[in-house]
């Protein structure tokens, strides 16, 4: 799928060229790079795994939420001070981060490591009123990092992306706050074996050149079944890039593991909000799993509130793009004034040459609150990925508002769902979806569910509020799972609509 480009401010005011606007960042010229990543990530995989934790002690131990907040970097000791287009912040340890990682600044071809210094941080008064110990500092280190730029507003420096606690990192674009996350891999998610959480346990961050978008990480991930070496070219703007490379080391024959894993959280919408008491319409990080198969079908599997874990599965051959999506983005579908639902960004994978066959996997996991992130998606190779052996992926993760679509579909705008008046067990449905493509003739309804029974199903254009609206109602009868499908066509048949699908559980 086309990408547009995106706009970047020459450090003169000045807009590039054209082709500088389209041009992925140089290969350094350096020493240091990918190669020698894998080439550690390769003999660490031939040595039996260490997790490595470090003792917090002095003024890091035993923080509670707000203290740990108190802590700050001082941006007088900003790793890239001086260089105009990106900063950087040092995070310390604490709280839940007690895993120590290796951080290191790459200058002209070599690795500069961060030593973890307590003075390179500032203290709240209100949280430490007998002031901070800054001698204590055991075996720990940083916990991540996080990277700032000229983003929002001109001459403030906004963070867009943060790698802080196993592998998980956030980024975001102009416009939007931090919600989803993404991850180096996903090992055994919801197996009831229980989930393998790696580390990513040394970054070497390399030096933007004077006047690049771009940004470079190298990362080291470490597990008990797998080591592996990270490439990262970020490019923060109105969308934000992270071109991705992954070469992974097995220890062990790795069965459903997951490539470029989003994490994020959906508690209720108006689809699915059965026993939720709250003054707010919906409460979601994403509403909805966004698929463009390898061959060419758009596919919306809408999110939802389980009482039991959901494992669904997408069957595909080199997908086109993937990705967890927030389309709903008014601030009246959320009427929250803190969290800001509607401006939490989606998050869209694109992967880069052969991937083959495979599926793309979702988890949804019980929630009863907005606290915990409990969706889950990323692609599962058909084969296993087999030890001793270098396997090598590449993807575009792209964070923005909405993803790029390049089909002339009609989307899915809303999903709603309710108690039957005619029945209480069944259950009425509503899809709306874009009404724009469909101003000389009306499409047709295809619906389909794979236990119980769809009735009365019609379309209703509602002009004032643009969408066509697909009506149903669904009886399970014994059915205690379903799985929903819905898609508007042509008289001859061809598909004008992407195709909806959700799951019910009873």
């Amino acid at each position: 799928m086309a990408v547009p480009a995106q706009a970047q401010t020459a450090p003169d005011g000045a807009a590039p060229a054209e082709d500088e606007v389209n041009t992925p960042p140089p290969a350094p010229t350096t020493t240091f790079g990918f190669e020698e990543v894998a080439s550690l990530a390769a003999e660490r995989a031939t040595r039996v795994y260490e997790q490595p934790v470090a003792e917090q002690v002095g003024s890091f131990a035993n923080l509670t939420y707000d203290q740990y907040r108190g802590i700050r970097f001082r941006r007088d000791h900003d790793p890239f001070a001086g260089n105009p287009m990106f900063g950087m912040d040092l995070l310390p340890p604490g709280a839940i981060f007690y895993e120590p990682v290796n951080i290191s600044i790459v200058r002209d071809g070599v690795p500069h490591r961060l030593e973890f210094d307590p003075a390179m941080l500032e203290f709240d008064p209100s949280q430490f009123p007998d002031g901070a110990d800054l001698q204590t500092k055991g075996n720990m280190g940083w916990s991540g990092f996080r990277l700032r730029t000229i983003l929002n507003r001109p001459g403030v420096m906004d963070e867009f992306l943060v790698f802080q606690g196993a592998t998980y990192f956030r980024a975001v674009a102009r416009g939007t706050i931090y919600g989803l996350s993404a991850r180096g891999l996903a090992i055994k998610t919801g197996s009831p074996d229980g989930e393998e959480f790696p580390l990513f346990t040394d970054f070497w961050i390399q030096e933007p050149a004077e006047g690049s978008g771009w940004v470079r990480i190298h990362a080291l991930l470490d597990s008990k079944s797998v080591a592996g070496a990270f490439q990262f070219d970020v490019n923060p703007g109105a969308m934000t890039m992270v071109r991705t490379r992954v070469a992974l080391f097995p220890r062990v024959d790795l069965q459903n593991t997951g490539l470029a894993p989003l994490t994020s959280m959906f508690w209720f919408g108006p689809a699915s909000r059965r026993e939720v008491d709250d003054y707010r319409p919906a409460v979601h990080d994403s509403d909805g799993l966004q698929m463009h198969t390898g061959a060419g079908q758009a596919l919306w599997r809408t999110l939802g509130a389980h009482k039991t874990l959901q494992i669904s599965s997408f069957v595909d051959n080199n997908p086109r793009g993937f990705g967890l999506v927030q389309r709903s983005r008014d601030f009246d579908d959320y009427q929250d004034a803190e969290a800001l639902y509607h401006l939490r960004p989606s998050a869209w994978i694109e992967p880069e040459g052969n991937w083959g066959e495979g599926e793309v996997r979702l988890v949804e996991i019980p929630v009863e609150n907005e606290f915990n992130d409990n969706i889950v998606s990323y692609w599962v190779p058909k084969e296993p990925l087999t030890k001793d052996k270098r396997h090598e992926f590449q993807y575009r993760l792209i964070f923005a508002p909405l993803p790029a679509n390049d089909l002339p579909l009609a989307k899915v705008r809303q999903v709603r769902s309710g108690r039957s008046i005619n029945s209480q067990a069944t259950r009425s449905v509503i899809v709306d979806f874009d009404l724009s493509l469909f101003s000389d003739a009306m499409p047709e309804s295809k619906v389909t569910t794979s236990a119980g029974t769809i009735v009365h199903a019609y379309l209703k254009p509602l002009v004032d509020q643009g969408v066509l609206r697909l009506a149903f109602e669904f009886e399970p009868g014994n059915a205690t799972l379903a799985d929903l499908q819905a898609v508007l066509v042509s008289p001859e048949g061809v598909a004008q609509s992407e195709t909806w699908l959700a799951r019910w559980t009873a």
